[in-house]
């Protein structure tokens, strides 16, 4: 009864494995209600209240129509788009080196676009009044600046806008771009006043509406911020659901840094992010406008006194673009933005992530090709676990040796399944062959798998990034399928992730279920029935289950199985085993004819009970 269990609590858990994962392919998490975008002209602006140290305003949480106003281009190698000067933001922005599908002639992707549109999303920068300023004596989202006609933002040549109060002082504001994704926006202030003047420069980050996510657990979409060292990581519905600030009546939380950080938000491969001056304080600040379906991420830096005849300059960094390992590394390494790289979400296995994904780059910069790059990886990290695997494979080559001295124990020993156990564990101690060690490449490849997975799927170094042939996108499922016999039958192929192409899979797949099988071959059948059918159905479900993933990660999974039966093959072979995959077919098959023809056992006789006297 106890060995009856045993199986059957197996057996279950193996199924309820298998319909856990068929669930979340043909069922995936149901997306979060989508907030009502703002649209047409009649849209409202970023939210912007005065904190405690300047003269209290009341929450602007409508506003007017943004006026047409004229606008100045932007032109880099990566980005194109404009800013508005109405407000000086930086609402129309375009990345001219990625584009939203690999169709022929597919738009580039449009990353911020201005008030008016559909998921309106943006960047506005200006001034909090103070002591003896009214909120009309500062520039806000609405200001009109005036510059140099015809001027261009380029890496070469910033821009300079200019405005003017009725009390005396002159603002500036000039804005840079480098060659990649950061802006540079210094404003500042001239008082020509007689009396001194307080402000507190800040800037925004504001998206209008719930933008399209995701909805897949291994990538974080939503707020990300980083306060004196520490990272933070908030869902859009957590923002919704932040406590209300009494001060200005909205969701809103306020963090005080001392020294380093950045805030914004960070979609699947882009982000836009506020990096204040590092080394000073400021304040960075989450929050939510439900009237208006406004998110809204804030950087609040320290409030400047500017004496009569004196000027003040503050400065704050934009970026606003693909997160590119080089280049955000590049900005945290040269440009003194501490943590920048965890912008890019490496997941609680960061410690492989990391280094995995930085050796990746490495070979691809110099191989040239993502895949390729993928199955130098993979010989790579063999090459590291070798010692460990070496030991397991050698333990395995001894278990097979001992097939038949295991098949006379079991002759010997008959249906008593204990002392089968018994001898089986003293014939494992005589000969010093740990029956475990089998399971030790398995779990050194788990944590290598699930690291290489997030990688793959989270950095957009593997986006659209081809291999050979057909394999045009390392981070998408294999486009091929059964069903029109990969492209030779003159009808299309299931869409990528259907249900259908998950049911008819490509040649990937079936790559990676050959090689389990003929790896699973290598290796000594188990000795229970239950298990030998188990382990016998395994590189068929993992080669269906396995066909939704991205073909990169099928890519490595095939490598690492034929890598690990060459390896497992020689050290057969080097122990004076000839390795045959097809013996445990016909010792399998032995045993189930040898089954068939044993005559049951005859039913144990029940005691007659005693009838009364």
């Amino acid at each position: 009864m106890e060995e009856q269990n045993n199986k059957n609590l197996i057996l279950a858990m193996v199924l309820s494995a298998a319909v856990m994962l068929v669930w979340f392919i043909f069922f995936p998490p149901p997306e979060p209600p989508a907030q009502t975008a703002v649209t047409g002209q009649t849209g409202t602006e970023a939210v912007v209240t005065a904190p405690a140290e300047t003269s209290p305003t009341q929450p602007q949480t409508e506003a007017d129509p943004v006026p047409e106003a004229p606008r100045l281009a932007i032109d880099t190698p990566k980005l194109s788009g404009s800013l508005s000067l109405r407000g000086g933001r930086i609402d129309d922005l375009s990345l001219k080196t990625y584009r939203e599908s690999l169709d022929a002639g597919a738009p580039i992707v449009r990353l911020l676009s201005p008030v008016g549109e559909e998921l309106s999303y943006y960047s506005v920068f200006g001034w909090l009044p103070g002591t003896g300023l009214d909120v009309t004596d500062v520039p806000d989202a609405n200001t009109a600046w005036t510059t140099t006609a015809g001027a261009t933002l380029t890496p070469d040549q910033p821009v300079t806008l200019r405005w003017e109060n009725s009390k005396g002082l002159t603002f500036l504001r000039e804005i840079s771009v480098d060659e990649d994704f950061m802006f540079t926006v210094t404003d500042t202030v001239q008082n020509s006043s007689s009396a001194a003047v307080a402000l507190q420069p800040y800037g925004i980050v504001a998206r209008h509406g719930l933008p399209k996510l995701q909805n897949i657990f291994v990538v974080h979409e939503g707020a990300i911020q980083r306060t004196d060292g520490k990272l933070l990581e908030t869902d859009y519905v957590d923002i919704t659901e932040l406590e209300v600030d009494a001060r200005e009546g909205l969701p809103a939380e306020v963090t005080e840094a001392t020294t380093d950080g950045w805030i914004g938000f960070t979609d699947h491969y882009w982000m836009t992010t506020l990096v204040p001056e590092q080394g000073k304080p400021f304040k960075s600040v989450l929050k939510y406008v439900p009237s208006a379906g406004i998110y809204q991420a804030e950087v609040r830096q320290p409030v400047v006194s500017v004496a009569a005849g004196a000027s003040a300059t503050s400065t704050i960094q934009f970026f606003a673009g693909a997160k590119e390992w080089a280049t955000i590394r590049a900005y945290e390494n040269e440009g003194g933005i501490a943590g920048f790289l965890d912008s890019i979400d490496w997941g609680w296995f960061y410690f492989l992530t990391k280094p995995i994904f930085a050796v990746l780059h490495w070979l691809n910069v110099h191989i040239g090709n993502m895949g390729i790059a993928i199955i130098a990886l993979t010989f790579f990290l063999k090459f590291l676990v070798l010692p460990l695997a070496y030991k397991s494979y050698v333990s395995m080559a001894r278990m097979k040796e001992l097939q038949p001295e295991m098949e006379a124990l079991k002759e010997r020993t008959g249906d008593d399944r204990q002392k089968l156990q018994r001898e089986m564990m003293q014939l494992y101690k005589d000969k010093k062959v740990n029956p475990a060690a089998g399971c030790l490449p398995i779990l050194i490849q788990i944590p290598i798998f699930f690291a290489l997975y997030k990688v793959i799927f989270v950095t957009i170094e593997l986006r659209h990034a081809p291999f050979f042939g057909w394999l045009r996108d390392l981070s998408a499922p294999d486009p091929s399928s059964l069903y029109n016999f990969f492209g030779l039958l003159p009808w299309a192929a299931p869409p990528t992730g259907s249900v259908l192409h998950l049911i008819f899979i490509g040649i990937l797949p079936i790559l990676l279920g050959i090689t389990m099988w003929l790896q699973q071959k290598l290796n000594p059948a188990p000795t229970d029935p239950v298990q030998a059918s188990i382990f016998a159905w395994m590189p068929w479900v993992f080669m269906f289950m396995l066909g939704g993933f991205a073909s990169g990660l099928v890519v490595y999974w095939i490598t690492n199985n034929t890598i690990t039966f060459m390896q497992q093959y020689l050290i057969m072979w080097s122990h004076g085993k000839r390795p045959d995959i097809f013996d445990n077919i016909r010792s399998a098959k032995a045993a189930r004819v040898e089954a068939k023809a044993k005559p049951p056992a005859p039913p144990t006789p029940t005691p007659a009970k005693k009838g009364k006297k």
